[in-house]
């Protein structure tokens, strides 16, 4: 079944370079950008629209499925990329909040430098 455009988590986004994301916010379509699964359990019609901005361009039509969509090798080298990405983000975080730890072991040392007298 191609991408259900018409469920409420369904979500396209084109970017100003042109490139454009069709995807399930619910990760439950494995085989996005193309089909959804035949019967998924939490596919719900969207009613309406309110407080959405909707560009006056038109959505790009959905590429070209590849050949291996059927085979399962294409879902399986979009989890294998997920995977890497979330251990990269995962790593990143770490390294984020240890500079947000020393940047606070920082501060807290020039308060005790620049505290006032008699305090």
């Amino acid at each position: 079944m191609p991408m259900r455009t018409e469920c409420k988590n369904f979500e396209s986004r084109t970017y100003p370079n042109g490139d454009t994301v069709r995807k399930c916010n619910l990760d439950l379509a494995p085989d996005a950008p193309w089909r959804c699964p035949e019967n998924c359990p939490k596919y719900e019609r969207r009613l309406a629209d309110v407080a959405w901005t909707h560009g006056s361009l038109v959505v790009p039509p959905t590429p070209p499925e590849p050949s291996s969509l059927d085979d399962g090798t294409a879902a399986a080298l979009l989890d294998e990329a997920e995977d890497i990405l979330n251990q990269a983000g995962d790593r990143i975080k770490a390294e984020v909040d240890a500079e947000r730890e020393a940047a606070s072991k920082k501060r807290k040392g020039l308060k005790r430098f620049f505290r006032r007298r008699g305090s």
